[in-house]
């Protein structure tokens, strides 16, 4: 038994059982993937795998009891080469994080300077994805570390650490009327198309639910689109857009205006999260620490012990001074 074999195993389910996803995903070969999973299914005694015409279908009952355990073995052979690159003189390795498009585009650029000043020879992973898949990743050990506002509490054995409060702006052009109001209320928003809100996602969400609680139906003609996306039609004069105030740059936007809705729109909090069973190297906690400079040492460590949530305290200004949807 061989450990490539347990890898391709471990892909090969990942993968919803796709030989050819998964030989994509290790930069190998489909017939070397097949060929040695038969191998191991041989060694062991039993299938991993249920097939129909050669072509894997699902995974069977003993299968899935081995995956369990290869998924272990795997998760300890990397932990004890994580500690043994934590430990080297040269502070290098990779680091994979997990993130939603608009924390990848707003806050993550400045936080990643700032940490490769300090530690030039660790190579930076993104992988963007849905809040869904940003735990997954993190789960699956796709990603060491997570950052996304929707907690999902069905992805055990995760630990969820706040970084900051995300609050509301609304965004539109400078001669828009909502731009000249002294007070701005929920009736006025709603007299205009909303720009980009997705009812599926937390943001979105809790934006509509607003509206809603109150009796208010706004029209939306464009839902689902990326801040960027959205901006660009708010330039245009389509609408306006409800968002986070990190997605807005006076020097950058110098063609849209932004007014202050927080008292309008509950804030939501951003978190980075990460395995609990896994070993956190001194290069990941220390960009924990760059995204989060309230976060210390001792409050990343603790929060193994404590519940999957740890408190976020009004401590200084934590709240965003740059933060995402």
């Amino acid at each position: 038994m061989q450990l490539h074999q347990l890898r391709y195993v471990l892909e090969v389910y990942r993968r919803g059982n796709h030989v050819s996803s998964a030989a994509e995903a290790l930069n190998t070969s489909q017939p070397g993937i097949s060929r040695q999973i038969r191998q191991l299914e041989t060694e062991l005694g039993f299938d991993i795998f249920e097939r129909s015409r050669s072509r894997i279908v699902s995974v069977t009952v003993a299968g899935l009891e081995f995956i369990g355990s290869a998924e272990r073995i795997i998760r300890k052979i990397e932990q004890i080469q994580r500690i043994s690159g934590d430990n080297s003189k040269e502070r290098e390795g990779h680091l994979t994080i997990s993130t939603t498009h608009t924390f990848a585009r707003y806050v993550l650029p400045n936080v990643i300077a700032g940490f490769l000043r300090k530690e030039p020879n660790v190579q930076i992973g993104l992988l963007q994805a849905v809040p869904s898949e940003v735990c997954e990743n993190v789960q699956q050990g796709r990603a060491e570390l997570g950052v996304t506002t929707e907690p999902q509490k069905s992805f055990l054995g995760l630990v969820w650490l706040p970084i900051l409060k995300v609050r509301r702006i609304v965004i539109a052009p400078p001669d828009h009327p909502i731009s000249k109001l002294d007070r701005i209320t929920l009736e006025e928003l709603a007299r205009f198309p909303l720009i980009g809100h997705d009812s599926y996602r937390s943001g979105g969400r809790t934006i509509m639910d607003t509206f809603t609680e109150r009796g208010i139906k706004p029209l939306v003609p464009f839902a689902g689109i990326h801040s960027d996306v959205a901006k660009t039609y708010v330039g245009m004069g389509l609408g306006i857009a409800i968002t986070a105030s990190m997605v807005y740059d006076p020097e950058r936007d110098s063609d849209l205006v932004s007014r202050d809705v927080s008292d309008l729109f509950p804030s939501t909090t951003a978190y980075v999260t990460f395995r609990r069973s896994s070993f956190l190297r001194k290069i990941e906690i220390d960009f924990m620490k760059q995204l989060s400079p309230g976060l210390t040492r001792q409050q990343i460590r603790e929060s193994r012990e404590k519940s999957r949530f740890y408190p976020l305290e009004d401590s200084g200004d934590r709240s965003e001074g740059r933060s995402t949807t």
